[in-house]
């Protein structure tokens, strides 16, 4: 497979991807198009047999990574702010408020998880960790999106006084 063949069928795939990981457009298309080149540099040793879409989305994955603890080295942004999610999340602004709640490992968890439709395996090879690692992550996000649930204080998104 010809690599503009392959970016044109993965992009929008691979950016719904950066965007529920980093919960900004901009920083989304920065990360895709940052993984896209350092594929393009590796593309003619990447193994035809391996599955080019897990290794795109592994390398995402890192990126993130990457970017959190660079920012988070460099003092830019203090720490991200609790984020408030209305009751049901009944809007995608809800749901991204409620992703963007979570630390970014537990992101990346719950969105290789439900929106990638990964195995826990699958998960644990893209994110470079156990299998133990990715239960123990996935059920903490998940007890925290429920908390967000049911937490009676908010409304439209934001608290209510």
């Amino acid at each position: 497979m010809a690599f503009v063949t392959f970016v044109e069928s993965a992009w929008q795939r691979h950016l719904r991807l950066a965007m529920l990981l980093t919960g900004d457009r901009w920083q989304a298309e920065e990360l895709l198009q940052d993984s896209l080149v350092r594929m393009y540099e590796r593309w003619r040793k990447l193994d035809r047999h391996e599955d080019l879409h897990a290794y795109l989305r592994r390398m995402l994955v890192n990126g993130r990574t990457s970017m959190w603890r660079r920012r988070r080295r460099e003092n830019l942004v203090a720490e991200t702010p609790e984020r408030s999610v209305p009751a049901g999340f009944d809007s995608d602004v809800e749901v991204k408020n409620a992703l963007m709640s979570l630390p970014p490992r537990q992101r990346a968890v719950v969105v290789l998880r439900l929106y990638e439709d990964l195995t826990e395996r699958q998960a644990a090879a893209a994110l470079g960790c156990s299998i133990g690692t990715v239960k123990s992550q996935y059920a903490r996000a998940l007890d925290k999106l429920r908390q967000l649930v049911r937490e009676p204080n908010y409304q439209g998104g934001r608290r209510s006084r």
